[in-house]
């Protein structure tokens, strides 16, 4: 394929802004193909998922970027690191893992990166914009760019997303072109009750089941009832994106795309339409939870990263109460969120009940529980989704009111009345 380069591109190629950006674009060109066309387009933005360590390849590549002088040329904000490193010695953390880990953090850094160190970017001041191009790693991060926020990016792999903020160009395809962008097939949930529908927990299943039936095909969601929150869009991609690859669904009403159902496939021709009904539901929400036990030895919030809005609706749920003695209780964000639930005074409450934090990670990318934890209880679809593959453990999903009600007593406790009609 003959690609179509630009002079700036050439010049990236030639070695003329150095020898970093001329590997991050000879990377990038022979990517071009693969993408399905012959052009590159300039992005304002970008979020690095490679930041985290994934063993001794990611942090060979980071370190020969930094040698080389990378720096990005875009502003760049950083997913989770593989290790919290401040606190990481109060965990089962192995000290070579922490070490080469810090060592990753440092050589982004070094690239002119910004340390926000999160899986959320889109709640920090660097939230990207309407039509903004972009190039974001993390598939929830993308999902909710494409679909709440309406900029756009392609799911970008590791490693590909430091090079395409070290050269500012991205292939010029997939969802960054409005053509590509255009829902294929609606999903109608007006079946669903409306006090479901107010509930936090309805969101991350809903995008699990929507993940599970959509292919490689956009979704358009029909029949929202309410006006969702941020956080309950952000367990909706963020499950939406672990069962799938999709890195856009149109919701009627809420994406940008989206205010109408026509706007929302460009007027072209449906060929499928899915009503989703509560035993559909009820079952997607089943196969969140794997234990058959109602055995406890961990709770675990924040993924994606728990924000400000969560810990505020969190610590009336805990205030005055106590963790049980067995169940250790965990929540991860980012060092932002921490300071700011900080301020607010929402951390005393967590301390009190017998909680902990994690910043600047999770438990799906640090290795850091003793082997004595077996099961884990969630409200997070995603953690639900990964856990029993990558960390070998049992997990049940429910509430965030259920969490507090299991780490409470001591044992798993579900309250499934919302889901029984």
């Amino acid at each position: 394929m003959n690609l179509n380069l630009t002079s700036y591109d050439q010049a990236l190629l030639h070695g003329e802004h150095g020898p970093a950006a001329q590997l991050a674009m000879s990377i990038m060109t022979r990517m071009v193909g693969i993408y399905g066309t012959n052009s590159l387009l300039d992005i304002t933005a970008a979020h690095i998922d490679s930041s985290l360590y994934m063993g001794d390849a990611t942090l060979e590549f980071a370190e020969r970027l930094a040698n080389l002088g990378a720096k990005v040329k875009v502003p760049s904000t950083l997913n989770v690191s593989g290790v919290d490193e401040h606190h990481w010695q109060e965990w089962s953390t192995p000290p070579d893992h922490a070490r080469k880990a810090h060592r990753q953090m440092v050589a982004y850094q070094n690239m002119g990166c910004i340390p926000t160190w999160t899986c959320a970017p889109y709640q920090t001041e660097h939230r990207p914009r309407f039509g903004q191009q972009i190039a974001w790693g993390e598939s929830n991060a993308i999902a909710f760019a494409n679909t709440v926020i309406g900029a756009r990016t392609e799911r970008y792999p590791d490693l590909l997303d430091i090079c395409a903020a070290i050269t500012g160009r991205v292939p010029a395809a997939g969802l960054h072109l409005e053509e590509n962008r255009a829902g294929q097939f609606v999903i109608r949930i007006d079946k669903i009750p409306l006090k479901l529908q107010e509930d936090d927990s309805f969101y991350p299943v809903l995008g699990h089941w929507i993940g599970k039936i959509s292919g490689d095909q956009i979704p358009i969601v029909e029949g929202i009832k309410i006006n969702p929150t941020e956080d309950q869009l952000k367990s909706f991609c963020a499950a939406m994106a672990s069962s799938s690859a999709l890195g856009l669904c149109h919701i009627v009403g809420v994406t940008p795309e989206a205010a109408t159902l026509k706007e929302a496939c460009q007027g072209k021709f449906l060929q499928r339409s899915v009503e989703l009904d509560m035993s559909q539901l009820r079952e997607a929400r089943d196969e969140l939870t794997t234990t058959k036990t109602d055995q406890l030895d961990m709770v675990v919030l924040g993924s994606p990263h728990f924000s400000f809005a969560e810990f505020k609706k969190l610590v009336p749920l805990i205030t005055n109460k106590r963790c049980h003695s067995k169940v250790q209780f965990l929540v991860t964000t980012s060092r932002t969120m921490k300071e700011l639930a900080d301020r607010a005074n929402f951390l005393t409450p967590l301390q009190e009940f017998g909680g902990k934090i994690t910043v600047d990670t999770c438990i799906i990318t640090t290795p850091m529980l003793p082997p004595a934890i077996k099961t884990l209880m969630t409200n997070s679809a995603k953690y639900a989704f990964y856990t029993p593959s990558l960390l070998n453990k049992q997990i049940a999903f429910g509430s965030t009111e259920d969490c507090v009600h299991s780490a409470i007593s001591g044992f798993i406790i579900r309250d499934d009345s919302l889901w029984e009609k």
